[in-house]
């Protein structure tokens, strides 16, 4: 059997909970010719043994890779790579909290067929939680608003930059082998010092002009941070690392 040209990388630590609705979800998607490439970052719970029972019956091939240096950033470079050594020439990345549309795999691979090199796709809250109104719409909506504040900053509007910035998520983006390699890919460092998805956005913006916002390539994410630490906090946290946990250990929100 040959070896599926798309991969899918999906970062986890101590997942074992949610990691399950993430799998079903890619087992239920339209178009299952890829191969997935979970990376454990060093997981202290059954995350790497929920994977391995999972990838037994799945219905695709299913890689299950070890990082032990802390971080999203980190664990998604290794997974990248990984990929990238055994053949993939497109990449997409969703997180083990997410679920993604049946037709997340199918929409990814559709974009980057038809020539982009990068895919930055919509961020909706899982259903499954029960979102309230403030989550469903005025919290997304601040969001949208940051992006905008965001493509006028002036370190996104470097004149070596070859496209806009646009609203980028780490957990639904998809982008070529080429790309990754050529930008430097993601940068590996602890959550709580960047905005690993801004930074490899920036970096690929330096190669490439083929570069989209779609608003048809879906995932729902987790609304626990959000909970976690309210709306103001969440917010200051993607703004930089404004606002920080007081522990490096809150920041990972289980």
């Amino acid at each position: 059997m040959s070896t599926p040209n798309l991969a899918v990388i999906v970062p986890a630590f101590n997942e074992a909970a949610s990691i399950g609705a993430t799998l079903a979800a890619l087992a239920a998607q339209s178009d299952t010719g890829f191969r997935l490439v979970v990376v454990d970052n060093a997981s202290t719970d059954d995350t790497a043994l929920v994977v391995s029972r999972f990838a037994a019956t799945a219905p695709f091939p299913v890689d299950l890779v070890t990082e032990p240096s802390p971080g999203a950033g980190t664990a998604a470079d290794t997974g990248f790579r990984h990929a990238i050594a055994t053949g993939a020439t497109m990449l997409a990345r969703t997180d083990a909290d997410c679920r993604p549309a049946a037709d997340w795999v199918a929409t990814a691979r559709a974009y980057l067929e038809g020539g982009a090199d990068m895919v930055c796709g919509r961020s909706v809250p899982r259903r499954d939680e029960q979102p309230s109104w403030m989550e469903r719409v005025v919290f997304p909506g601040a969001v949208r608003l940051a992006a905008v504040y965001g493509r006028y900053r002036r370190t996104h509007r470097d004149p070596a930059f070859r496209t806009p910035y646009v609203l980028v998520h780490g957990h639904n983006l998809a982008l070529s082998a080429w790309l990754y390699l050529s930008c430097g890919g993601t940068e590996r460092e602890a959550l709580e010092s960047g905005a690993e998805d801004v930074t490899l956005l920036n970096r690929a913006r330096r190669h490439t002009d083929r570069i989209v916002r779609a608003e048809d390539l879906v995932v729902e994410s987790s609304l626990r941070r959000l909970r976690a630490w309210g709306p103001k906090r969440t917010l200051l946290w993607h703004w930089d690392r404004r606002w920080r946990p007081p522990t490096a250990a809150e920041v990972h929100i289980r």
